[in-house]
């Protein structure tokens, strides 16, 4: 008669291991912190700046919450202080301390807490998530804002079948400006569209880091690889659709970034990536130069005027002469500017709506924190761009071994800087609330974690579909 023995050749199977509540929770805080920080006009037009500013408050005193428990807890991957991002935090102190001769103290008081909450936020996130839990919560996060961009434009064309203003006003009697709609009603008629955000430049800009977001996670072979093919043709789509010109240039660069990338990661020896940077150098010089001198008809072809619709003549100029009052240190730290503030209310009006930011990130900067501002900016940003940049072309190596896979991933860093770098020529965005989430996330985790899916800090947590992390071989 059968028996079943006491002493199994193998050990019974067991369930696979899956994620805690806890850490299902950190994943939802982290999307929604994305959500909040990329659709922040959403927001605002949907509870108003008290509203908004109230969620924010919020959302930062769940991740101090969350936060301090994981840092002073002993664990394996314990946070990386030293690799923190010093050039940007040095910036974040310096706006603090220009309260003292800040001209505005009010919008400086109120925008410096913004910038605080946000760094708090991007650091959690950088220390808490490894590199394809990051990818995997930012895809998620773009995908809602897709999703209801699309219900939004299609409810207001269908249903309400007029355009929408913010906080779901009733349309005054007459004509009013269309920059004060929501969204416009033109997702049917052919017009751009503005989406959840309300903003067609925001919305597109949006749409091309969530292609570069899918598109890693396409690279990396995941699971449910139609689904994101679809993903991606969508907001290909409603990229067009919002018709920015600025995030077409954006997308240019990307791309050209991404040709140099696998050119050099093909190249075995030192002397090849140095025939590809002369080439790339003396080739990115005479594009520049052809920019420079035939600005007016590619302009044209793009549909926007000489003047980059109004930057140069009315924003530009206004705002370095108000930089040239305090060249050095500043007129007092204010990212976006603040309009019901008597400094900003009027000072610079376009569409008849005063304007919240200089539409160029190093002209905002230089007018707020002067040329210190400057220089702690650009060593942030340039910082990033180094390492992301290295992150990328460099083969992953930690001992002899010289012949592993490049991972798709690494590209994410470098091209989410470049698009920010490239857009912040026309807008204020890359210094402030998603921009500077991107600088703080990117900056900190490439410093602490230069390795995809190698150390401590990747290897202790449990990675999406619930296997757990495993030490590349």
């Amino acid at each position: 008669m059968a028996q079943y023995t006491k002493h199994p050749v193998t050990a019974p199977p067991t369930a696979p291991e899956r994620e805690s509540t806890g850490q299902l929770l950190l994943r939802a805080y982290a999307i929604l912190a994305f959500i909040v920080a990329f659709a922040h006009t959403a927001l605002y037009n949907l509870v108003g700046m008290n509203g908004a500013g109230i969620v924010m408050i919020v959302l930062t005193l769940a991740a101090v919450a969350i936060g301090v428990p994981m840092i002073t807890r002993a664990k394996p991957h314990a946070f990386a202080w030293r690799r923190l991002p010093w050039s940007a935090l040095g910036y974040v102190v310096f706006a603090l301390l220009s309260l003292a001769w800040s001209q505005w103290r009010g919008p400086t008081i109120i925008t410096w807490l913004l910038l605080a909450a946000i760094t708090v936020n991007a650091l959690l996130i950088a220390h808490a998530f490894s590199w394809h839990e990051i990818v995997r919560t930012l895809a998620s996060a773009f995908k809602w804002i897709l999703g209801l961009s699309v219900v939004l434009e299609l409810w207001v064309s269908l249903v309400l079948q007029r355009p929408l203003l913010p906080n779901f006003l009733t349309l005054p009697d007459g004509d009013i400006d269309p920059h004060w709609y929501w969204v416009r009603d033109n997702f049917l008629d052919g017009g751009r569209i503005q989406g959840l955000v309300g903003n067609s430049n925001v919305l597109a800009i949006i749409c091309l880091f969530a292609i570069v977001t899918f598109g890693v996670r396409f690279a990396l072979r995941e699971r449910w690889s139609t689904t994101l093919a679809l993903w991606m043709l969508l907001a290909a789509y409603l990229l067009l659709r919002a018709g920015s010109a600025t995030t077409y240039v954006c997308a240019i660069a990307a791309a050209v970034v991404v040709a140099i990338v696998l050119l050099i990661r093909r190249t075995r020896t030192p002397g090849g990536r140095t025939r590809i940077y002369v080439i790339c150098t003396a080739s990115a010089a005479v594009v520049i130069a052809a920019l420079i001198v035939f600005r007016k008809p590619l302009l044209e072809a793009l549909g926007r005027s000489a003047d980059l619709t109004g930057r140069t003549d009315l924003i530009w100029t206004t705002v370095l002469e108000r930089a040239a009052t305090h060249p050095v240190f500043g007129n007092g730290f204010s990212s976006p500017w603040i309009p019901a503030d008597p400094a900003f209310d009027g000072w610079i009006v376009d569409h008849n709506i005063t304007v919240f930011h200089a539409h160029n990130m190093w002209l905002d900067v230089l007018m707020q924190l002067g040329a210190v501002g400057v220089l702690l900016m650009a060593a942030a940003y340039l910082g990033l761009l180094w390492r992301a940049w290295f992150f990328a072309i460099d083969r992953p190596r930690w001992d002899l071994r010289a012949d592993r896979p490049y991972s798709p991933l690494t590209l994410l860093p470098l091209l989410f800087t470049v698009i920010l770098l490239v857009q912040g020529l026309a807008e204020s965005t890359p210094i402030m609330l998603w921009g500077w989430l991107m600088l703080m996330l990117f900056s900190f985790k490439v410093k602490s974690v230069p390795l995809v899916g190698v150390g401590l800090s990747e290897q202790a947590r449990v990675t999406e579909r619930g296997q757990t992390a495993r030490r590349i071989p």
